[in-house]
């Protein structure tokens, strides 16, 4: 099994609703459809996808990936009910490491943030 490997991410929300703003496009480059279905039902959407991404990064961080491909790694749930799947090259680094992931996300009025952790 590999060593104790941790990921952290840390995102300003405003920076993601401009981005998905200017680009409406991105949205689905980076989230998965039922990412998207989920974060359209809240008042606040950019908010939801902001720590998304945020989990995103702080797993593909901790599993060592050297491409961030953010379609590999979806957060399912939401609320203190969410999970985490893994497609592609994260579902093949995990494998490979014979690790599973944890992760935990977080956000206020202004910052989203993720950490993650193998175990």
């Amino acid at each position: 099994m590999a060593a104790a490997s941790i990921g952290l991410d840390l995102l300003e929300i405003e920076r993601m609703e401009r981005a998905l703003a200017r680009r409406p496009a991105l949205a689905q480059r980076l989230f998965r459809p039922g990412e998207l279905a989920y974060a359209s039902g809240r008042g606040r959407p950019g908010q939801h996808l902001a720590a998304r991404f945020c989990a995103k990064e702080a797993v593909s961080k901790a599993l060592g990936l050297a491409v961030f491909a953010p379609l590999d790694i979806e957060v399912l749930g939401g609320g203190g009910d969410v999970g985490l799947a893994l497609y592609g090259a994260a579902a093949q680094r995990a494998g490979e490491l014979g690790v599973e992931v944890d992760f935990s996300m977080t956000h206020t009025r202004g910052m989203a943030a993720a950490v993650a952790i193998l175990r």
